[in-house]
């Protein structure tokens, strides 16, 4: 286990001397309004965000409906909060969260992720389940570092929790509908009320989404072919309230149907990172199919019961869901263009068979106790089949070159606890642990027609680990909290099959990929501030991140693999700082700030380097790149992002103007480095316009996305040629609200 760097200590004595200087900074400001408290969740109890040791960055309801505003999906989150980063090579499904640079680039259908997603306190750990649209939302928490005592394995690098809005005994709900570019429709509301006064409630929220196509297929002579997506998603909640017993039914749906990511042949120039002067974001000229669906159903049942100061509550969850999505992943059309295209790839993925249960109990004492506890069991299984298939093979009337199916069984139990104390009035010191037992067991088959036979892999996977973590928080006045926090995480066994997939009967029968879990140590230090009487909030964290067998994929290269490997360590530091500013009842600014350094901690470890003609700029030997040294993939060193709320009331109500902005610095998308597979930095701007009357049953706004028409590389395919993924084009419409 590495120590921690004198430049940790640099960052905290940086981040102390931030708030000391906004705390001496001039006071003249207005008296007449002050700062919403946030209540946060990240300890499983309802709590002030500044009293929390943990770094916790929130997303708002208002800034969810700005950015995405559109019918964007969930990649708008990206550096929406410090130290989260999110991309996709899919469409509108399996969004890969990264925070701290901490993340996995995998896009196997079987691949786990160091990032846990939490949906209304059910984890969804299947990556098809993470594309589940954001509607009626209360809250996101970005919960950053590892969160292995209370949210267990699959955390080291933290949460992203969504929050929906709960039932309430009084009646209210909200409609909005918007139209925009490309013919985009949308449309979502709720209602919610009591059904049986002071004991029945109920919440019924939906949400559509559709977009034309609008890409032309130039090759095929297809106007408007591909590009678009119809997309509809649903939740009904019903809370049961009577003594001391609660219950809280929650039931959801989605189906989409649409395209699937557009990839464009050649659309970088070769030797730099640069868009080609043929690209564009209107027209592909590809001789393959797309198409992408995604059908998804879950439940859950939340029991909570008072026995006189003692809680227990219990949570029961299923999901599942069934997935298409096929691609022409060069890009292009083979000996044809755009640009020099050696072979035709054409590829698919499925999952026909998905349930996932979950069950967790749990014991806690009331809040408001000088020592507050809590411990519970918790249980997982999953059952998931995932098709592959290759194109191309004449022989076959379907086309099918290779195909694969594999079979994961997942089985994990655990047992948690922690506890707090206030040692003095001022003082509290925090504690948890948590044993973790998994069992993965993964077949697979592959054949190929016209290949007599098959070819099989299998494996059986165990393992058991102790998670924990500890933290004391100062209060240092009223409103000032300082904390430290060391926390230990992990990240399970991981499996797949691609060998299999991508390299004929030129394999070894158990040539399966698998990674040896992954252990990780964070340390990090932070100061939480009300100030000027609660008309600034101003929070900054810094870390040190000591991990230990790192799990990465090595993706693409000339051999188009997807491989898991280990790296002996990787190391990561860096802050976070977040301010909220209340300058006049009228205005209301925000802004966050991170940066992350991550580094690769192996001489030893090399991976093959692209194919299509690549610029490699690390050391090659024998066709491998070394990649001691390099950051992570997909790890921007700085985001920044901002808010801004200015009202002008009215005798009837209210014109507002909202605009926010994000930048992200440089990012590299693979494991090694070249002149081409990497994104400059990006700034995006968002700007909505709007009237909403005193008792909001009235609202009208504009609105824009990416206005200043960024257009930058998101992502990369390797193996072929220089195929890239740009952001979303400039995006306008108009949006029409009412709350009663």
């Amino acid at each position: 286990m590495r120590k921690g760097n004198p430049s940790f200590v640099r960052l905290l004595a940086g981040a102390t001397s931030l708030v000391a200087l906004s705390m001496a900074a001039p006071a003249a400001v207005q008296a007449q309004a002050v700062l919403d408290e946030i209540i946060v969740t990240a300890t499983k109890r309802a709590e002030n965000q500044q009293q929390v040791p943990v770094s916790v960055g929130t997303v708002s309801g208002e800034k969810l409906g700005a950015v995405l505003s559109g019918g964007v999906d969930l990649l708008a989150l990206s550096a929406q909060v410090p130290s989260l980063y999110v991309e996709s090579t899919f469409a509108r499904t399996f969004p890969r969260f990264y925070i701290r640079g901490l993340g996995n680039s995998d896009f196997d259908l079987t691949s786990t992720q160091p990032v846990g997603l939490v949906i209304d306190e059910v984890v969804q750990e299947n990556p098809m389940l993470r594309g589940f649209p954001v509607f009626d939302v209360e809250r996101v928490e970005v919960l950053r570092g590892p969160q292995g005592t209370l949210f267990g394995r699959n955390t080291p690098a933290g949460t992203v929790s969504f929050i929906s809005k709960k039932p309430t005994q009084d009646t209210s709900g909200y409609l909005t509908a918007s139209y925009g570019s490309k013919n985009t429709i949308g449309a979502e509301g709720a209602i919610g009320g009591a059904l049986v006064d002071g004991i029945l409630s109920a919440r019924l929220s939906m949400k559509y989404d559709r977009k034309d196509d609008f890409i032309d297929n130039t090759y095929t002579g297809e106007k408007d072919a591909i590009g678009g997506h119809n997309e509809v998603a649903a939740r009904l909640q019903m809370l049961y309230e009577k003594g001391p017993l609660t219950a809280l039914f929650n039931a959801h749906a989605r189906d989409l149907d649409g395209s699937a990511r557009v990839f464009v042949a050649n659309a970088i120039t070769k030797g730099s990172n640069n868009l080609s002067s043929t690209f564009s974001r209107n027209s592909v000229f590809q001789n393959g199919q797309n198409e992408a669906s995604v059908s998804s159903q879950g439940g859950s049942l939340k029991l909570e019961y008072d026995f006189d100061g003692v809680i227990l509550t219990s949570i029961t969850g299923y999901e599942t869901v069934e997935v298409y999505t096929r691609g022409d992943i060069d890009g292009g059309v083979a000996g044809t263009g755009p640009g020099f295209i050696p072979f035709d790839s054409e590829t698919a993925d499925a999952v026909p068979d998905h349930a996932q249960w979950t069950q967790e109990l749990r014991l806690s004492n009331a809040d408001g106790e000088r020592f507050r506890w809590q411990g519970g069991l918790f249980y997982f299984n999953e059952d998931v089949t995932a098709h592959g298939f290759s194109y191309g093979n004449a022989a076959d009337p379907r086309g099918i070159g290779i195909f694969t199916n594999s079979q994961q069984e997942t089985k994990t139990w655990a047992v948690f606890g922690q506890a707090s104390y206030d040692l003095t009035e001022q003082v509290t010191l925090t504690g948890g642990v948590r044993y973790n037992d998994e069992e993965k067991d993964f077949t697979v088959v592959r054949t190929m027609p016209g290949v007599p036979g098959s070819t099989n892999g299998n494996a059986d996977l165990t393992d058991g680990q102790v998670t924990w973590d500890v933290s004391l928080t100062y209060k240092a006045t009223d409103d000032i909290n300082l904390f430290t926090r060391i926390a230990n995480g992990y990240r399970a066994p991981s499996i797949q099959s691609r060998p299999l997939f991508y390299f004929g009967n030129n394999i070894n029968r158990d040539a399966l990929s698998v990674a040896k879990a992954e252990t990780l140590m964070s340390y990090e230090a932070g100061i939480k501030s009300d100030l000027w009487e609660r008309k600034a909030r101003l929070n900054v964290t810094a870390f040190y991140t000591d991990i230990e067998d790192q799990q990465f994929t090595a993706v693409g290269g000339a051999s188009n693999n997807n491989t898991l490997i280990n790296a002996k360590g990787g190391e990561g530091y860096g802050f976070e700082a977040e301010l909220e500013l209340l300058p006049t009842e009228q205005l209301l600014l925000t802004g966050g700030l991170s940066y992350n350094h991550t580094e690769i901690k192996d001489n030893t470890l090399r991976i093959p380097v692209c194919g299509g003609g690549c610029t490699v700029t690390d050391p090659v030997v024998g066709g491998f790149a070394l990649l001691d040294g390099n950051s992570f993939p997909n790890a921007p060193k700085w985001i920044f992002s901002a808010t801004a709320r200015y009202g002008i009331p009215v005798e009837s109500g209210e014109f507002y103007v909202f605009t926010d902005w994000n930048y992200r610095s440089k990012v590299n998308f693979f494991l090694y480095t070249s002149e081409e597979f990497y994104s400059d930095s990006k700034l995006e701007g968002g700007l909505k316009v709007g009237y909403v009357s005193d008792d909001e049953k009235f609202g009208l706004a504009v609105f824009g996305r990416n206005i200043t028409n960024e257009k930058s590389l998101e992502g990369a395919i390797d193996f072929n040629n220089l195929t890239g993924i740009v952001n979303q084009a400039p995006f306008y419409g108009v949006e029409l609200t009412s709350k009663f």
